[in-house]
């Protein structure tokens, strides 16, 4: 672990989801949603312990060429000892397992947006490898990242399917890494959104450039065929209009804002950080999408200096954030369309700029 680094565990479904299917009749739903909360709590303790006692290095890569990932996928056998057992290292042909393969992809499809777009080697810069376990638990309904490595669980095959399947979640889970490595944003309040606003940007990002796609077409949807059929809804989240990717009888319905108007004030999920993380969500849909062409290019390569620029605080707030996307786009591109559009898609949210 870096020295003053905190390591956190962030999960791709937020506690209040999961909270809402712990409360359902049907134990078909009701069970494997508790089961995954107090696994959750348990790995979340974990962490809290690694910051205090230190977690241990990370030998680095042998034989890993630079420029090239070093990606290693384990099964966990539905147990939840990890890393599990070793069943594909780096080069190696796919098996059978649909779920191994997926996971392998995944990295990959994350190391090479991370290289091609940034230049950056891995998600701490310097070729890290590039560890997942899968079949992670029974009918675990969630994907997280623990500081160290990632871990996806299978669903419960009622309400949420194989967390592999969205590409993006594996994007979104890994960019919580970038951004261990970087600025080391605290888990809690505004800092805490702005967290998994980056990891949901970076992970969009993921799945626009391996779909080829540009920032119109894109769907901008988090999670987008993680739902079972019998769920009401398209994703866990939408960028391009939050609050409305599920509406749901057993779910319940979104509750991300857009705007600032919309805040939420909480105490339940480390002050709301799976829900006001769709106020900056939302100001990069809004930058990206009047810049046109490839997000990544313009957009994503303004929050990308500003995640990696040394000038954004652990404890930053919206308007911290937001002042720092504009001085970015300034430096970057001058008075022109990027600083423009990074600048409106901010006060069309609400959050002040200085």
């Amino acid at each position: 672990m870096v020295p003053g680094m905190t390591p956190v565990f962030c999960t791709i479904v937020p506690p209040h989801v999961l909270d809402q299917l712990a409360r359902a009749e049907d134990p078909r739903l009701s069970g494997p949603a508790r089961r995954t909360l107090q696994r959750d709590a348990f790995e979340r303790t974990q962490r809290r312990l690694t910051t205090v006692i230190g977690a241990a290095a990370v030998a680095p890569p042998t034989g890993a060429e630079s420029g090239k990932p070093n990606r290693t996928i384990y099964d966990a056998r539905h147990r939840t000892t990890l890393p599990g057992k070793k069943v594909r290292a780096e080069g190696e042909e796919p098996g059978r397992d649909a779920t191994v393969n997926r996971a392998y992809a995944g990295l990959g499809a994350t190391y090479e947006l991370f290289l091609s777009a940034f230049a950056r080697d891995s998600i701490d810069g310097s070729g890290l490898p590039l560890d997942a376990t899968v079949h992670y638990e029974e009918d675990y309904n969630n994907a997280f990242w623990n500081g160290e490595q990632m871990v996806f669980g299978d669903g419960d095959g009622e309400i949420f399917l194989d967390f592999t399947i969205p590409v993006d979640v594996i994007g979104h889970e890994l960019a919580h890494g970038v951004t261990q490595y970087t600025a080391n944003l605290a888990y809690f309040g505004q800092s805490g959104a702005l967290n998994e606003s980056l990891s949901d940007v970076f992970g969009s990002l993921i799945k626009q450039y391996t779909l080829g796609q540009t920032a119109t077409e894109a769907d901008w949807l988090i999670g987008a065929g993680l739902l079972a059929p019998r769920v009401t809804g398209t994703a866990l989240r939408s960028m391009k209009e939050p609050g409305t990717a599920y509406d749901d009888d057993v779910l319940g319905k979104d509750p991300q804002p857009a705007t600032m108007d919309d805040y939420v004030h909480t105490g339940r999920d480390n002050g709301g950080v799976h829900i006001n993380s769709g106020i900056p969500n939302h100001a990069f849909y809004l930058a990206a999408t009047a810049l046109g062409g490839h997000a990544w290019e313009r957009a994503g390569r303004v929050w990308y200096d500003v995640l990696t620029g040394g000038e954004l605080h652990e404890d930053a707030l919206f308007t911290d954030f937001a002042t720092l996307t504009v001085k970015a786009a300034r430096a970057r591109y001058g008075e022109g369309d990027e600083l423009t559009a990074v600048s409106k898609a901010w006060e069309q949210v609400g959050v002040r700029t200085l």
